[in-house]
Protein backbone atom coordinates (compact mmCIF):
# COMPACT_ATOMS: atom_id res chain seq x y z
CA UNK A 1 0.00 0.00 0.00
CA UNK A 2 1.58 3.33 -1.02
CA UNK A 3 2.30 5.78 1.77
CA UNK A 4 -0.34 8.46 2.08
CA UNK A 5 0.63 12.11 2.40
CA UNK A 6 -0.01 13.60 5.82
CA UNK A 7 -3.09 15.74 6.28
CA UNK A 8 -2.23 19.18 7.55
CA UNK A 9 -4.76 21.92 8.27
CA UNK A 10 -4.34 24.88 10.64
CA UNK A 11 -6.53 25.07 13.77
CA UNK A 12 -7.48 21.36 13.69
CA UNK A 13 -5.93 19.09 16.35
CA UNK A 14 -3.55 16.34 15.31
CA UNK A 15 -2.68 13.11 17.10
CA UNK A 16 1.03 12.55 16.53
CA UNK A 17 3.06 9.38 17.13
CA UNK A 18 6.83 9.10 16.78
CA UNK A 19 8.59 5.82 17.51
CA UNK A 20 12.15 4.88 18.25
CA UNK A 21 14.23 3.44 15.43
CA UNK A 22 13.54 -0.30 15.12
CA UNK A 23 11.26 0.10 18.16
CA UNK A 24 14.35 0.85 20.26
CA UNK A 25 14.50 3.23 23.21
CA UNK A 26 14.45 6.98 22.65
CA UNK A 27 14.72 7.91 26.35
CA UNK A 28 17.45 6.49 28.55
CA UNK A 29 17.10 8.49 31.77
CA UNK A 30 15.01 11.20 33.42
CA UNK A 31 17.26 13.96 32.10
CA UNK A 32 16.44 12.83 28.55
CA UNK A 33 12.72 13.21 29.20
CA UNK A 34 13.17 16.58 30.89
CA UNK A 35 15.27 17.76 27.98
CA UNK A 36 12.72 16.54 25.44
CA UNK A 37 9.87 18.37 27.18
CA UNK A 38 11.93 21.56 27.36
CA UNK A 39 12.70 21.38 23.64
CA UNK A 40 9.08 20.51 22.84
CA UNK A 41 7.82 23.50 24.79
CA UNK A 42 10.28 25.94 23.21
CA UNK A 43 9.79 24.79 19.63
CA UNK A 44 6.00 24.62 20.01
CA UNK A 45 5.89 28.22 21.24
CA UNK A 46 8.18 29.35 18.43
CA UNK A 47 5.98 27.70 15.81
CA UNK A 48 2.61 28.59 17.41
CA UNK A 49 1.66 24.96 18.01
CA UNK A 50 -0.58 24.38 21.04
CA UNK A 51 0.03 21.11 22.85
CA UNK A 52 -2.96 19.63 24.71
CA UNK A 53 -1.78 16.17 25.77
CA UNK A 54 1.37 14.05 25.67
CA UNK A 55 3.01 10.91 26.97
CA UNK A 56 6.68 9.95 26.76
CA UNK A 57 7.01 6.18 26.71
CA UNK A 58 10.35 4.36 26.63
CA UNK A 59 10.40 3.86 22.86
CA UNK A 60 7.76 6.22 21.50
CA UNK A 61 5.92 9.49 22.00
CA UNK A 62 2.26 10.50 21.65
CA UNK A 63 1.27 14.16 21.26
CA UNK A 64 -2.03 15.94 20.70
CA UNK A 65 -1.44 19.39 19.26
CA UNK A 66 -3.16 22.13 17.28
CA UNK A 67 -1.07 24.07 14.76
CA UNK A 68 -1.94 27.65 13.95
CA UNK A 69 -0.18 27.58 10.58
CA UNK A 70 0.19 25.15 7.68
CA UNK A 71 3.26 22.95 7.99
CA UNK A 72 3.93 23.84 11.62
CA UNK A 73 3.60 20.27 12.95
CA UNK A 74 6.08 18.86 10.43
CA UNK A 75 8.54 21.64 11.20
CA UNK A 76 8.06 21.08 14.92
CA UNK A 77 8.76 17.36 14.72
CA UNK A 78 11.76 17.83 12.44
CA UNK A 79 13.40 20.58 14.50
CA UNK A 80 12.58 18.92 17.82
CA UNK A 81 13.80 15.53 16.61
CA UNK A 82 17.11 16.80 15.26
CA UNK A 83 17.97 18.86 18.33
CA UNK A 84 16.93 16.12 20.73
CA UNK A 85 19.07 13.51 18.93
CA UNK A 86 22.11 15.80 19.05
CA UNK A 87 21.60 16.37 22.77
CA UNK A 88 21.10 12.70 23.63
CA UNK A 89 23.96 11.50 21.45
CA UNK A 90 26.28 13.97 23.13
CA UNK A 91 25.11 13.07 26.63
CA UNK A 92 25.35 9.30 26.11
CA UNK A 93 28.34 9.23 23.75
CA UNK A 94 26.38 7.51 21.03
CA UNK A 95 25.89 8.10 17.31
CA UNK A 96 23.09 7.64 14.79
CA UNK A 97 19.41 8.34 14.79
CA UNK A 98 16.89 7.62 17.54
CA UNK A 99 13.70 7.89 15.51
CA UNK A 100 11.94 6.05 12.75
CA UNK A 101 12.23 7.92 9.50
CA UNK A 102 8.68 9.26 9.61
CA UNK A 103 6.24 10.26 12.31
CA UNK A 104 2.53 9.46 11.94
CA UNK A 105 -0.34 11.87 12.48
CA UNK A 106 -4.08 12.20 11.94
CA UNK A 107 -6.60 15.01 12.27
CA UNK A 108 -8.94 14.75 15.28
CA UNK A 109 -12.41 16.26 15.46
CA UNK A 110 -12.81 18.45 18.53
CA UNK A 111 -16.26 17.20 19.57
CA UNK A 112 -16.04 13.99 21.64
CA UNK A 113 -13.13 12.58 19.68
CA UNK A 114 -10.57 14.97 21.15
CA UNK A 115 -11.25 14.00 24.77
CA UNK A 116 -11.13 10.32 23.79
CA UNK A 117 -7.76 10.96 22.18
CA UNK A 118 -6.46 12.66 25.32
CA UNK A 119 -7.62 9.71 27.41
CA UNK A 120 -6.01 7.24 25.03
CA UNK A 121 -2.70 9.10 25.18
CA UNK A 122 -2.56 9.45 28.94
CA UNK A 123 -3.54 5.82 29.58
CA UNK A 124 -0.60 4.45 27.60
CA UNK A 125 1.47 3.70 30.73
CA UNK A 126 -1.50 1.86 32.29
CA UNK A 127 -2.08 -0.27 29.20
CA UNK A 128 1.65 -1.04 29.10
CA UNK A 129 1.53 -2.28 32.70
CA UNK A 130 3.98 0.36 33.92
CA UNK A 131 1.56 1.85 36.49
CA UNK A 132 -1.93 1.15 37.80
CA UNK A 133 -2.98 4.80 37.93
CA UNK A 134 -2.12 7.39 35.24
CA UNK A 135 -1.38 9.87 38.03
CA UNK A 136 1.55 7.66 39.04
CA UNK A 137 3.31 8.23 35.72
CA UNK A 138 5.33 11.42 35.71
CA UNK A 139 5.89 11.73 31.99
CA UNK A 140 2.42 12.55 30.69
CA UNK A 141 -0.04 15.44 30.77
CA UNK A 142 -2.50 13.59 33.03
CA UNK A 143 -1.45 15.36 36.21
CA UNK A 144 -2.01 18.71 34.54
CA UNK A 145 -5.36 17.87 32.98
CA UNK A 146 -6.78 15.85 35.89
CA UNK A 147 -5.02 17.27 38.97
CA UNK A 148 -4.22 20.87 37.94
CA UNK A 149 -0.47 20.37 38.20
CA UNK A 150 1.27 23.37 36.63
CA UNK A 151 2.80 22.87 33.19
CA UNK A 152 4.86 25.00 30.86
CA UNK A 153 4.21 22.55 28.04
CA UNK A 154 0.45 22.22 27.55
CA UNK A 155 -2.38 24.59 26.61
CA UNK A 156 -6.00 23.58 27.35
CA UNK A 157 -8.15 22.93 24.30
CA UNK A 158 -11.63 24.49 24.16
CA UNK A 159 -13.23 21.03 24.45
CA UNK A 160 -11.40 20.53 27.73
CA UNK A 161 -12.27 24.01 29.02
CA UNK A 162 -15.95 23.28 28.41
CA UNK A 163 -15.84 20.47 30.98
CA UNK A 164 -16.45 22.97 33.78
CA UNK A 165 -16.69 26.63 34.72
CA UNK A 166 -13.78 26.41 37.18
CA UNK A 167 -10.45 24.63 37.18
CA UNK A 168 -11.63 22.26 39.93
CA UNK A 169 -14.79 21.39 37.97
CA UNK A 170 -12.82 20.74 34.81
CA UNK A 171 -10.33 18.48 36.58
CA UNK A 172 -13.10 16.55 38.31
CA UNK A 173 -15.02 16.07 35.06
CA UNK A 174 -11.86 15.00 33.29
CA UNK A 175 -11.06 12.40 35.95
CA UNK A 176 -14.44 10.78 35.41
CA UNK A 177 -13.33 9.89 31.88
CA UNK A 178 -10.79 7.53 33.43
CA UNK A 179 -13.09 5.74 35.87
CA UNK A 180 -14.19 2.80 33.70
CA UNK A 181 -11.66 -0.01 33.29
CA UNK A 182 -8.56 2.13 32.67
CA UNK A 183 -6.58 -0.74 31.16
CA UNK A 184 -9.05 -1.12 28.27
CA UNK A 185 -10.23 2.39 27.36
CA UNK A 186 -12.91 2.39 24.68
CA UNK A 187 -11.40 -0.44 22.64
CA UNK A 188 -13.23 0.59 19.48
CA UNK A 189 -11.98 4.17 19.80
CA UNK A 190 -8.44 2.99 20.50
CA UNK A 191 -8.46 0.74 17.43
CA UNK A 192 -9.92 3.48 15.25
CA UNK A 193 -7.47 6.10 16.45
CA UNK A 194 -4.53 3.78 15.79
CA UNK A 195 -5.75 3.03 12.26
CA UNK A 196 -6.45 6.67 11.41
CA UNK A 197 -3.07 7.79 12.74
CA UNK A 198 -1.16 5.12 10.87
CA UNK A 199 -2.92 6.00 7.60
CA UNK A 200 -2.78 9.81 8.04
CA UNK A 201 -6.58 10.00 7.94
CA UNK A 202 -9.14 12.21 9.71
CA UNK A 203 -10.71 10.77 12.87
CA UNK A 204 -14.22 12.05 13.43
CA UNK A 205 -17.79 11.93 12.24
CA UNK A 206 -18.72 11.38 8.60
CA UNK A 207 -19.66 15.05 8.24
CA UNK A 208 -16.26 16.05 9.63
CA UNK A 209 -14.51 13.77 7.17
CA UNK A 210 -16.56 15.09 4.25
CA UNK A 211 -15.69 18.64 5.25
CA UNK A 212 -11.99 17.82 5.33
CA UNK A 213 -12.21 16.01 1.99
CA UNK A 214 -13.94 19.02 0.42
CA UNK A 215 -11.22 21.32 1.74
CA UNK A 216 -8.29 19.17 0.65
CA UNK A 217 -9.75 17.56 -2.44
CA UNK A 218 -8.59 14.10 -1.38
CA UNK A 219 -9.79 11.08 0.54
CA UNK A 220 -9.21 11.21 4.31
CA UNK A 221 -10.95 8.02 5.49
CA UNK A 222 -9.23 4.78 6.50
CA UNK A 223 -8.58 2.38 3.67
CA UNK A 224 -9.56 -1.22 4.28
CA UNK A 225 -6.95 -3.95 3.77
CA UNK A 226 -6.90 -5.83 0.52
CA UNK A 227 -6.30 -5.08 -3.13
CA UNK A 228 -8.23 -2.19 -4.66
CA UNK A 229 -10.96 -3.13 -7.14
CA UNK A 230 -9.88 -3.35 -10.77
CA UNK A 231 -11.04 -0.58 -13.04
CA UNK A 232 -13.48 -1.67 -15.74
CA UNK A 233 -11.88 -2.27 -19.11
Amino acid sequence: MPRRRRIDLPHIPQHIVQRGNNRGACFFCEDDRLGYLDLLSRHARRLSVKLHAFVLMTNHVHLLATPQHHGAVSTLMQDLGREYVRTVNGAHRRTGTLWEGRFHACLVQSERYLLSCMRYIELNPVRAGMVDDPASYRWSSYRTNALNESSAVTTPHAAYVQLGTTVDERCASYRTLFCAEPAEPDADDAHALHAHTKQSAAWGSESFQREIEATLGRRVTVRQPGRPPRSPA
